[in-house]
């Protein structure tokens, strides 16, 4: 049997898929920036921590590292409200899921990151008198970003495309969208051939920003 491709059902509701782009970017964004408050907090904790607090940010870390996303999605939209007996609604609960996700990774990464600062450095903030706050706020955050960027335009992307996951519990970003319209128009491959470049060039964009924010403060000029 003949397919006959027809679009305009998807561009009667690409609405749902604008909206839906726009919410994903924000859900990304948002998680990212939680997940940064969490990895460099957790990082400095270990890097400084005694023996019992490395060993419960690694088991947090592994936990994360080694549970499927999705399952963590179910975990906290159904799991922890019904033990705790309170509610929120799936978008927090998501952003909240992703934030964790992200940080556990980025637990990783700046803890590398501050392991990678030249010693020279630290030792010339102290020879000019730098307390340790000022060593922290001067010299160790700025080398550290810098050296991490790279990591981090990896996660943002890769947190962008797991926003996807956020139509299990229906949060209307644009999987959910493209879900929606294909089940009221049974328009299944059009949807999807419209979808796909979005996400494509989103991430390309996204990381063609962020490869040109890594040029601007890269340590090595190029």
């Amino acid at each position: 049997m003949d397919y006959h491709f027809n679009f305009n059902f998807v561009w009667r509701y690409a609405d749902k898929l604008y909206w839906g782009l726009l919410l994903s970017l924000e859900i990304a964004f948002v998680s990212i920036l939680i997940g940064m408050v969490i990895g460099l907090g957790l990082a400095l904790a270990y890097t400084g921590g005694g023996r019992l607090v490395r060993t419960a940010i690694a088991a947090y870390v592994e936990f994360i590292r080694n549970v499927p996303l999705l399952l963590l999605v179910y975990l906290v939209f159904y799991g922890i409200p019904s033990a705790g007996g309170f509610a929120y609604d799936a978008q927090t609960s998501f952003v909240a899921t992703l934030a964790l996700y992200s940080g556990a990774y980025l637990v990783e990464v700046f803890r590398a990151g501050l392991d990678a600062i030249p010693k020279g450095l630290i030792d010339a903030g102290k020879s000019i008198g730098l307390t340790p706050w000022q060593r922290f706020l001067y010299v160790r955050m700025p080398m550290m970003f810098r050296i991490v960027l790279p990591s981090l335009s990896n996660v943002y992307v890769s947190l962008f495309k797991d926003t996807s996951l956020a139509y299990v519990i229906a949060v209307p970003e644009l999987t959910y969208g493209a879900n929606w319209i294909k089940t009221n128009t049974f328009r299944v491959i059009e949807v999807w051939l419209v979808v796909w470049p979005m996400y494509l060039v989103t991430c390309y964009v996204l990381l063609h920003g962020l490869r040109l924010l890594e040029r601007r403060f890269s340590l090595v000029r190029r």
